[in-house]
């Protein structure tokens, strides 16, 4: 199991790694680039660089409001019975 364990956290890492220099390259050093370079063709457009992070923290934000309310609910049910 240990083994898993380890191509599991790999996979995670290298995942994040390559979120990350995606990321970066398209923020910080694209916009450096001119807009014909074929480069542009693998990114999408800027105002996306904004708008996907923004949208992915609301997700998680109310995904974890969501599950501290059930977890609250089900504390005071059982207090309660």
């Amino acid at each position: 199991m240990e083994m898993g364990d380890k191509a599991v956290g790999l996979v995670l890492t290298m995942t994040s790694l390559s979120i990350f220099t995606y990321y970066t390259f398209w923020v910080i050093i694209l916009p450096f680039v001119d807009d014909d370079h074929f480069v542009h063709q693998y990114f999408l457009p800027q105002e996306y660089a904004i708008f996907i992070p923004v949208f992915a923290g609301v997700v998680l934000l109310s995904f974890l409001s969501i599950f501290i309310g059930l977890v609250m609910l089900k504390s005071k049910k059982k207090k309660d019975a």
